[in-house]
């Protein structure tokens, strides 16, 4: 990642002297907690129903080395993976952090096993998904490296995870620094900013309950709107010279107090004094060579409605003098996505007070008002969205109230990236841990069987492909697909009825599914016991048939390609096999197993037009967006017959992208 903060920003994040290291990384788990039950300073979940189902547990019989290993194995499916954790929260010197380590695994069939690591600070990561282990192995050494920046670098935290079912043991377990074993490599003694110094709320924001009228809406709305915008906008915020989220609890009270929009003004405005004023910005003025797509909104901040004369100048003044490079709370990657930084996750708490709350809605808000490109697709005014989950948040009166408020809020962008990933309880225990073992499908509008995920012999004597559901547990398909659609985040309709059965429609939390279906234009019922769904294999959605090739020949005239299964290192075999071919179908309803626009899409392209442009957010000014000049894909003329791109609601991000190289080609 390039280095984009200035030296002054560095002088004040990071102390300038280097010390001999005294981390000792209990990676062979020798060193045992005082009950002798646990390996000393690992931690064993992140959520604590992880500890009922997926125990760690010292093992002294199946070791790598020495006395002693960790195991992982799941035993219920009150969570989907096991973790253990060994966090370093100090900063090396170095450019490169490499984790090595032995895994052995047993019974890995739904999931898959592995090591992770994680730079805090930073976005490097990675915990061996696309390469994981899986079914039963012995010992084997596995390595993950990342670049390490020093100059962002905070925490370090490495380990090992069990994702589905089975059993993994980690042993002898090494975290190297350009080489070195991270205990004799230096550490840079880091000076805490203010933000990180401040800790006076980290048990509670100490706001319980908020009484929620006209007024009171009004209030946290102007108070949602301006803490983002001094967040993203004030220079002595971006500088981390405040931990905003517990500015934002202190002054919460005194805006609640506010009886009408005049006190609301003197409130908010004696909180903008507090910062000081920033000084004069030689370096704000924006002028765009490029095509503005979206430009910068603040609510009701400059509407002269809500807020005082006086502030408003006050604000105004601000935005003319606001910061205009990366901060503490925020940069862009070199990837042009931003990057979000210091933003404590509190996951201790499963069921915040209202101010955490309403803190957790300020930040998701302000992040997409300021750095979503498609703001302007969302279908409704965003500032709109944020007054009307006000209330909502406020009066959760559970964690499951809390986890389905946000995850609405999050469909509210309708955007399939977007969702609650990390293993929400809550949410999970909404869906239902069950699953009725069979797939399913909307096909004009109809909720159609489609095959089954597990291979249990009565369910083909029960369900048969082509039947319809029109009731499930007594309750009417369309109805259902009403309840769940706010808490489906997706892009689309269609999409949203793609992810609906196997997420909520076929799921309980109970064991029995009874189905009325008509076949034949019968009306049947069909009784079918559910499975765990940790427990079943949804890859069939994704390759409807993983025993064949990922390319051949139909009736030597055509070709056929299922990128699912394509891989770079084919493609002279391809273009030989497809040599003499009429056309190629390429079937996209699946997810691309590598990059292809600028390695397959050369062969079939035969002319230069532009497939994309690119949408760039903008840190000189938080909101606003240009269009970047098309990306071109260089023809090869290789291919010089028909090419057809199949695509579904299996087709989504990389897949979209894809197409959209491909069919830029006139031969498409």
């Amino acid at each position: 990642m390039k280095n984009l903060t200035s030296l002054l920003l560095l002088l004040s994040l990071f102390g300038c002297i280097s010390a001999k290291s005294q981390v000792k990384f209990n990676g062979d788990m020798e060193l045992l907690s005082a009950d002798k039950i646990r390996a000393a300073n690992w931690t064993t979940y992140f959520q604590p129903e992880q500890l009922t189902a997926y125990p760690v547990k010292v093992d002294s019989i199946i070791k790598q080395q020495g006395k002693y290993s960790l195991s992982i194995q799941k035993v219920s499916d009150d969570s989907g993976f096991g973790v253990i954790d060994f966090v370093i929260p100090k900063t090396f010197k170095g450019d490169k952090v490499e984790l090595k380590g032995y895994i052995k695994t047993e019974n890995v069939n739904t999931g898959y096993a592995g090591l992770w690591l994680r730079i805090d600070g930073t976005t490097a990561f990675d915990n061996m998904q696309s390469r994981g282990i899986k079914g039963t192995t012995d010992w084997k050494e596995y390595v993950i490296d990342l670049p390490y920046d020093s100059t962002k670098a905070v925490n370090i935290h490495a380990g090992a995870l069990l994702v589905g079912d089975g059993k993994l043991w980690a042993d002898n377990l090494r975290l190297y620094i350009n080489g070195q074993l991270i205990e004799q490599v230096p550490v840079i003694e880091r000076k805490l900013s203010r933000a990180e110094r401040d800790t006076a709320f980290n048990a509670g924001s100490k706001i319980d309950t908020i009484h929620i009228n006209k007024q009171q809406i009004v209030n946290l709305t102007a108070l949602g709107q301006l803490w983002g915008f001094l967040k993203y906008h004030h220079p002595e915020v971006t500088k981390g010279n405040y931990n905003w989220d517990f500015e934002l609890f202190r002054i919460m009270p005194k805006v609640i107090k506010a009886n009408n929009n005049g006190e609301l003004s003197n409130v908010l405005e004696k909180w903008v004094d507090g910062l000081g004023v920033p000084p004069v910005c030689t370096d704000c003025e924006v002028k765009e060579a490029n095509e503005v797509k979206l430009k910068p909104d603040y609510g009701l901040l400059f509407t002269n409605k809500i807020l005082s004369a006086s502030l408003t100048k006050k604000l105004t003044y601000i935005l003319n003098n606001r910061s205009t490079g990366p901060g503490y709370y925020i940069r862009m990657a070199p990837n042009g996505n931003p990057a979000f930084l210091h933003e404590l996750s509190y996951s201790k708490f499963t069921y915040p007070d209202a101010g955490y709350r309403l803190l957790c809605l300020y930040r998701y808000w302000n992040m997409i008002n300021y750095f979503y490109p498609y703001k302007y697709l969302a279908g409704e005014d965003w500032n709109n969205v944020l007054a009307d989950c006000i209330p909502k948040f406020v009066v959760c009166a559970n964690a499951r109230d809390y986890a389905l408020n946000t995850l609405a809020l999050i469909a509210r962008i309708h955007d399939t990236h977007a969702n609650i990933y990390g293993g929400s309880k809550a949410v999970a225990d909404f869906r239902g841990k069950y699953a009725a073992p069979i797939q399913a499908k909307f096909i004009e509008n109809k909720l159609v069987v489609t095959g089954y995920y597990d291979t249990v012999a009565y369910l083909k004597q029960i369900v048969k492909p082509g039947d319809i559901i029109e009731r499930i547990n007594g309750q009417k398909v369309d109805d259902q697909v009403k309840k769940y659609l706010p808490y489906t985040p997706a892009s689309n309709y269609p999409t949203q009825l793609r992810d609906l059965p196997r997420i909520n429609l076929l799921k309980s939390s109970e064991t029995n599914f009874v189905l009325d279906v008509v076949r034949d234009g019968k009306h049947l019922e069909a009784k079918i016991t559910g499975v765990p769904a940790a427990k079943l294999t949804y890859s069939i959605d994704q390759d409807p048939n993983p025993k064949s090739p990922g390319f051949y020949l139909i009736d030597k005239n055509i070709g056929y390609l299922f990128p699912g299964k394509y891989h770079d290192k084919d493609l002279p075999a391809i273009k030989e096999l497809f040599n003499n071919t009429k056309g190629i179908i390429i079937d996209m309803r699946c997810y691309p197993s590598q990059f292809m626009p600028f390695t397959f899409g050369p062969y079939i392209k035969t002319n230069t037009a532009p497939f994309v442009k690119f949408a760039k957010g903008s840190l000189k000014q938080p909101g606003l967006f240009t269009i970047s000049q098309p990306v071109v894909v260089t023809p090869g003329n290789e291919y010089k017959g028909k090419v057809v791109v199949i695509v579904n609601a299996q087709s989504q991000s990389q897949a979209e992208y894809t197409t959209m190289a491909f069919q830029s080609s006139p031969n498409v």
